[in-house]
């Protein structure tokens, strides 16, 4: 029985390649006539540089950039298999998980290193970039990073403004002139399930800023000043993109991107595609995807959907298991043949989390010990 094994990761616990190799263990341990394919999967957020070098075999190159808090950090960007590539993943330059709890403010926070990842990868060669935009502590609409990418930006004064979400307020004149050339010679593919523009009720700051550390008030301000930065791009720049699907996207990298002629696709099928995905589930005769949690969420554009998605095409069953089932869960017996949680009775998340592995291991091979006997 061949048994297609394509996993988000665990967040906080397991990342997608540890998830798909506890689950083709299970199987294995069951019978050898099972045969695993394991393909971790990733929708744009922390672990779709991981999954994406795994899946075409590419590599990692180290360097060093500006942190969110603004001081220097050891980061790396990957390169496909076909040494093309750069793939560059937000979270790991710019992501909350980097800011603690108790300094996370997003007007004290910055993406200027993205753009100097950019740049060392564009000095060494690369043109063509994926941009996993899931995860940032950001909300400056990006203009950290244009500011290194070489976007000039004033005061009234005719003064260079700072790097941080506090500075941009402050911006008066932008020239775009002055960008870096091989930047306008390189190509974009923004990874995002993200479809927020970039201001008003369901914009980048309303929706995404107080779990960035945004008080109402800073909500309101973050708000204001995104609409002023996008009217000045629009005199400058002689477009639009605010209230474009996805502008609103890691605190408005999405909206800056835009501006570098990057398309924002689906992060799931991005990663869905360079992992050849459909061609695997072509031979499959069943599907296993997995979450941290799984509730009526995870019908609206979750990597889990995505995945069931591509299953019913082939008319292939598929399963779902997940750290937790929550409220809603009932809904996605639509898209789901089944539907599991590996926690064991009432468990605190904390304890989950801790027990992750092990407890992934035995719910799987629960489903494995049935799929053995009703198949045998």
């Amino acid at each position: 029985m061949n048994i297609v094994i394509a996993p988000d990761s665990f967040k906080g616990s397991l990342s997608s390649i540890e998830v798909g190799t506890i689950m083709a263990k299970a199987f294995l341990d069951v019978s050898s006539s099972f045969q695993t394919n394991v393909i971790p999967m990733a929708d744009g957020g922390e672990g779709t540089l991981e999954t994406l070098i795994y899946a075409t075999e590419g590599k990692k190159v180290k360097t060093i950039a500006t942190g969110p808090l603004g001081v220097s950090i050891e980061t790396e960007y990957g390169v496909l298999g076909d040494q093309k590539t750069a793939v560059i993943e937000i979270a790991s330059i710019a992501g909350l998980p980097m800011v603690p709890m108790e300094k996370r403010n997003p007007f004290h926070t910055t993406s200027r290193g993205i753009g100097e990842v950019i740049i060392s990868a564009v000095e060494s060669g690369f043109r063509d970039f994926i941009i996993a935009l899931g995860g940032s502590s950001t909300n400056d609409g990006g203009f950290g990073m244009l500011q290194s990418l070489g976007v000039t930006f004033l005061d009234k004064k005719g003064i260079a403004v700072g790097s941080f979400g506090n500075n941009l307020g402050y911006i008066s004149k932008v020239d775009w002139s002055t960008l870096h050339p091989a930047v306008r010679e390189s190509s974009f593919r923004i990874a995002s399930d993200v479809e927020n523009p970039l201001c008003g009720e369901t914009g980048a700051s309303t929706v995404f800023g107080p779990q960035k550390g945004a008080t109402k008030g800073q909500v309101k301000v973050l708000d204001q000043q995104l609409f002023h930065f996008s009217q000045l791009l629009q005199e400058e720049r002689g477009t639009n993109f605010r209230d474009s699907i996805g502008a609103g996207a890691a605190g408005g990298l999405g909206f800056a991107f835009l501006h570098l002629n990057g398309i924002i696709e689906s992060g799931a099928k991005l990663v869905a595609e360079a992992s050849s995905l459909s061609f695997a589930i072509q031979d499959a005769d069943w599907i296993l995807t997995g979450e941290g949690q799984s509730d009526n969420q995870t019908l609206f554009g979750k990597l889990p959907t995505y995945i069931a998605t591509i299953a019913k095409r082939h008319h292939t069953p598929v399963s779902l298991i997940s750290g937790g089932l929550g409220e809603g869960y009932q809904h996605l017996y639509e898209d789901f043949t089944s539907c599991h949680s590996i926690a064991i009775g009432p468990m605190h998340l904390h304890e989950s989390i801790r027990r992750a592995e092990e407890l992934l291991y035995h719910e799987t091979r629960n489903l494995a010990r049935i799929l053995h006997v009703t198949n045998s």
